[in-house]
């Protein structure tokens, strides 16, 4: 009998085991628990607990093929586990149009490889929620994929999520080839005087012209965002003020505006998805962390036409009322193969980002590598980043980027029309004015880009301890340094076309250390501006810094010491 009930005890043991480990979603992946390096301290992101319950989208009526609109029977399912607690909802092979599916807690939504499920681009099944984009309080069509105020909402499997974006957004005709161009016009829609891009329609045409960033702030009642419906694109995936949400496994493809809209968001794993949109998609970001505590983004890619990997806080007076940072972050072994941005902080950072890790990461072709932006007006202090093992290839503009005058354009357009301007007339600094410091990047690999690094910081607020070891850098340009104070700069090898290495205007306590570069002008370094001091240049056995450095003539005798 001893025996018996000692058997009996095992197995009832054992089945209370495997319930548990039913319960819980993605087991296989044990990456959370393993933070080994990181250099704040991190609590372990926790992951959806699912009921172990399931349903199939068949069972409710959903018809494949992408002619039959199966919003119904997705919301049907949803509702029948959500009845038992929660569970499991079950997309089978196949195209599954639908409109607007609403997330419920404790649900997990399993895309089976070979099923694409497809948002209709009926516009008419979005209506208008308040809610938030470009980090304002405002007015959208509600997302493809939303939830508010959720706990436990995974998203699994291998199929493919697609947002018909391609009947939202704009197209520039400079971005397209001329048969796409073609085929736009002849989709319908109207193209503005000038000939340079097609809209969706003459009200989203029209709605443009008065948008601030895609945000329209002279309307304020629904009544007035109603009458430019069409154009209030939204995000394809947007989750608020929830807990323990992950996204393990699928693609996310061809969204409205941004791809994936995490904010306020408390225990958030992104790993294992591919996140894709045309190059040419306007505002078509990636993956946009806003706001969130305790995140993990991993083993993921990215192929998108704006920023791909974005942390942000709001923006301006909404940031700053939100006053909810972004803060542990750890991003790590991503690619990205095209975007404006690899790792994007800003520009919307009113709240604040903090304490985040960036390592293992490859950028292909993406306009800028490392992204940092803001500008006066946003206030919010970004600190305490670390970033580690990055490599790069054929950037077309800034390899590492902080630019603290931000306009709304890419790096790409912003080169274009001559680059960022070196402003040199200070404002008073008040909870308006943005501050980034304390930043530290090492063991960095540019291979190709048209500058290696910009760092330009506000003559108020200098951009503070920023830390770059181990660079080996190859592009047509070198160092831009403005504004800024506690620049280290050791152990950087650099093959620069351009005669000018280092340009620096009011820089204080600046140390360059063990640099290495192939110019033979007397004038690779060039230090300028009143402001600049503390400035010191080591040499090495190899290169003789007091030969390759010019010092202006409004610099502070003594400012710069070799």
């Amino acid at each position: 009998m001893k025996n018996k009930s000692r058997n009996f005890l095992f197995a009832a043991f054992v089945v209370m085991l495997s319930s548990w480990s039913q319960n819980s979603v993605a087991q296989n992946s044990n990456s959370n628990a393993n933070y080994e390096g990181i250099e704040f301290k991190m609590a372990i992101v926790k992951e959806p607990v699912i009921p172990n319950n399931s349903v199939n989208i068949k069972d409710f009526g959903a018809v494949s093929g992408g002619d039959v609109l199966n919003t119904e029977a997705f919301a049907k399912a949803i509702e029948a586990v959500s009845k038992k607690g929660g569970g499991k909802v079950i997309i089978p092979p196949g195209i599954w149009l639908t409109g607007p599916i609403i997330l419920k807690s404790n649900l997990e939504l399993h895309a089976e490889g070979g099923a694409l499920i497809k948002f209709s681009p009926d516009k008419s099944l979005y209506p208008l929620i308040e809610t938030s984009f470009e980090g304002l309080n405002t007015w959208r069509c509600i997302s493809p994929l939303y939830g508010k105020n959720l706990e436990n909402v995974a998203f699994t499997g291998k199929g493919v999520w697609d947002g018909s974006g391609e009947v939202w957004r704009q197209a520039k005709r400079s971005k397209l080839t001329e048969s796409q161009w073609k085929k736009f016009v002849a989709s319908g829609g109207v193209v503005n005087k000038t000939q340079t891009s097609w809209y969706p329609s003459e009200v989203f045409m029209n709605a443009s012209e008065g948008a601030d960033q895609n945000v329209r702030l002279d309307l304020k009642t629904k009544e007035d965002f109603e009458k430019i419906h069409d154009f209030l694109r939204p995000v394809l995936v947007s989750i608020q003020n929830s807990k323990r949400v992950l996204f393990d496994g699928p693609v996310f493809q061809n969204s409205p505006a941004w791809n994936i809209h995490p904010l306020m968001i408390e225990d958030l794993i992104v790993r294992n998805v591919s996140v894709r949109n045309p190059w040419f998609s306007q505002n078509g970001d990636g993956l946009d962390v806003e706001s969130c505590k305790n995140v993990l983004v991993e083993n993921s890619s990215f192929d998108v036409g704006d920023d791909a990997i974005c942390i942000k806080s709001g923006k301006d007076k909404d940031g700053r009322d939100r006053a909810v940072p972004c803060e542990n972050i750890i991003i790590r072994n991503n690619i990205v193969y095209h975007g404006h941005g690899g790792v994007t902080v800003g520009s919307e950072m009113s709240s604040g980002v903090k304490n985040m890790h960036v390592s293992n990461c490859t950028f292909m072709g993406t306009d800028v590598g490392l992204r940092f932006k803001s500008n006066r007006g946003r206030g919010g202090v970004v600190e305490n980043i670390f970033i580690s093992d990055v490599f790069m290839t054929n950037i077309p503009s800034q390899a590492i980027s902080f630019n603290l005058y931000y306009g709304g354009k890419s790096i790409a357009e912003t080169l274009e029309e001559g680059g960022t301007p070196v402003v040199n007339k200070s404002v008073p600094v008040d909870e308006k004015t943005p501050q980034f410091k304390n930043i530290s990047m090492k063991n960095i690999t540019v291979d190709g880009a048209q500058q290696a690094v910009f760092l330009q910081g506000l003559p108020e607020m200098n951009l503070e301890n920023i830390e770059i070891s181990n660079l080996k850098a190859k592009a047509d340009k070198g160092f831009t340094i403005v504004d800024a104070k506690g620049i280290k700069i050791t152990n950087a090898t650099l093959d620069i076309k351009d005669t000018a290495i280092f340009d620096v205007f009011n820089v204080k306590n600046m140390e360059l250390k063990n640099i290495e570069f192939n110019s033979t002008s007397p004038k690779a370094i060039t230090i300028n501006g009143e402001a600049s001091e503390k400035i010191q240049l080591t040499s090495s056995p190899k290169l003789d810094l007091s030969k390759k450095t010019f010092v202006g003539s409004k610099v502070r005798k003594g400012a710069v010491k070799f």
